[in-house]
């Protein structure tokens, strides 16, 4: 088994999987022993995954070829069940709640899944679960077009019996993956130690086992469409009995942090994201192998690992240590009045002297910093797809220690005339970078990035100091 998973081009890479709905896919390749029976004959490849796309299935090993493929539509749950039971007779068993006393009879399906469901019996028309007794459908067999699995179906046709080696290969939606980085950040010595997981997500009811798995990076040129997923179609139920309508009401209560929920007699903790508190200097047992792929890069498991369904697995993806780093806060040359903190932003350079060199998959990053022995959590950011060469920018949080005021000096019929004041209550001096949104600077030339119009005003601000610049706004 190999799974070979794509990432879905339109979400930010720091933006969470939703496993109900990924737009990442996946190339799915199986090889199995099959019997082939002379004549033609019918092979169900059952397990495949819920998102397959029929049209790119490919099996070969067939010694006559394939006259045909389809894959099935209806998976086997209590609403399909009862949907193919439409018309037919069922049999029903319901017991007292009181006595426990049980009684059996037969029914006749009237109407479908959706909504009251209502069964005609020797009493007459009822619906199902409204009579306030618990009440169990049973039924003589499956009918015959659901299926337990998601299916794929090939018609073959061959002149002898053989047992022969097949493959499947096909595209299916519901996957997605991204990296996520661990940034150490030890701002006295103007470093960082990366690690990041490369994180596989499946949504689908399909899970693989032993699979060799890969993450490929890169945009790939493919039509966007998802497909139709098998169906399994839920049981849904509108009634409310007498004496049953706060069955499901839920005790919450707070404790120590916690939320608490009580159903059932069952205690549910629901706590903060806890993060493993390993030295990022450890390396991993099994770290993921990077490869080219024509334009793209591929990242490979190196030995197999199991894709469940609707899970995410994580696998280590890369480890720089002593990485060279420049601590910058930014701004913009805003409207007046405004006050704020500067952006935190790490910038490092991707290249091979900075202990980096490496192509980097986007993703969030979670920033700490060391005190002592300890990692306490500073910020979240993201890193962009970057390529060898490139620089890398992490942006945290907003700072509380570096501040910007802007307020309104003058304003006339032709321009707007602000004051930018940035102080620092850090004990030691900061770099401060502000963009220029388009406005005119009043600031001395040596306080100007030089070449860089995009961000003009580049000064360092002293511990517990302060700078100011006089800008200009043309109206229009």
């Amino acid at each position: 088994m190999s799974v070979t998973i794509y990432r879905d081009p339109e979400r930010s890479p720091a933006a969470a999987f939703r496993l109900d709905s990924l737009d990442g896919y996946a190339l799915v390749s199986e090889r199995r022993m099959v019997d082939i029976p002379a004549g033609d004959a019918e092979l169900r490849f059952e397990g495949v995954a819920g998102g397959i796309f029929p049209e790119t299935a490919i099996v070969t090993g067939v010694p006559d070829g394939v006259i045909e493929k389809k894959r099935d539509a209806w998976l086997l749950s209590p609403g399909s069940l009862l949907d193919a039971a439409l018309g037919k007779r069922v049999h029903l068993r319901r017991t007292s709640r009181d006595t426990g006393a049980v009684r059996e009879l037969e029914a006749v399906v009237r109407s479908g899944a959706g909504g009251a469901v209502i069964l005609q019996t020797g009493d007459g028309i009822e619906t199902l679960r409204c009579t306030g007794l618990a009440e169990t459908v049973g039924y003589r067999a499956v009918p015959e077009g659901l299926s337990a699995k998601p299916t794929l179906s090939i018609r073959t046709r061959s002149r002898a019996a053989v047992r022969v080696p097949i493959t499947l290969s096909y595209l299916a939606a519901g996957f997605d993956w991204q990296a996520n980085y661990v940034a150490e950040v030890d701002e006295r010595r103007k470093r960082m130690d990366l690690f990041a997981w490369l994180t596989l997500a499946n949504g689908e009811e399909t899970g693989f086992v032993g699979a060799d798995a890969q993450a490929v990076a890169g945009r790939v040129n493919r039509d966007p469409n998802r497909p139709d997923s098998p169906e399994g179609t839920p049981l849904t139920l509108r009634c409310w009995p007498a004496g049953t309508t706060t069955s499901d009401l839920r005790e919450i209560r707070p404790e120590r942090g916690r939320l608490v929920s009580r159903l059932g007699g069952e205690d549910i903790v629901v706590t903060g994201s806890r993060l493993r508190e390993e030295s990022l200097s450890a390396l991993p047992a099994v770290m993921a192998v990077r490869e080219e792929l024509g334009d793209l890069k591929l990242y490979r498991i190196p030995e197999p690992v199991t894709v469940a369904a609707r899970s995410q697995k994580q696998v280590a993806l890369l480890h720089q240590a002593r990485i060279p780093i420049e601590i910058v806060y930014r701004s913009r040359f805003l409207y007046a009045p405004w006050q704020g903190g500067a952006t935190r932003t790490i910038v490092a350079r991707n290249r091979s002297e900075t202990n980096l060199g490496l192509p980097l998959p986007g993703g969030a990053v979670h920033l700490f910093d060391m005190r002592g022995s300890r990692r306490l959590l500073t910020g979240r950011g993201e890193i962009g797809d970057r390529a060898v060469g490139e620089d890398v920018e992490i942006t945290a949080a907003e700072s509380g220690a570096v501040r910007v005021d802007i307020v309104r000096i003058s304003e006339t019929t032709t321009q707007i005339i602000n004051r930018m004041v940035v102080s620092n209550a850090r004990p030691h001096p900061v770099r401060f970078e502000a963009d220029t949104g388009g406005v005119t600077i009043d600031a001395p030339a040596a306080a100007r990035a030089a070449g860089d119009d995009a961000r003009p005003w580049a000064v360092t601000i002293p511990a517990n100091g302060r700078r100011e610049a006089i800008y200009r706004y043309a109206k229009r």
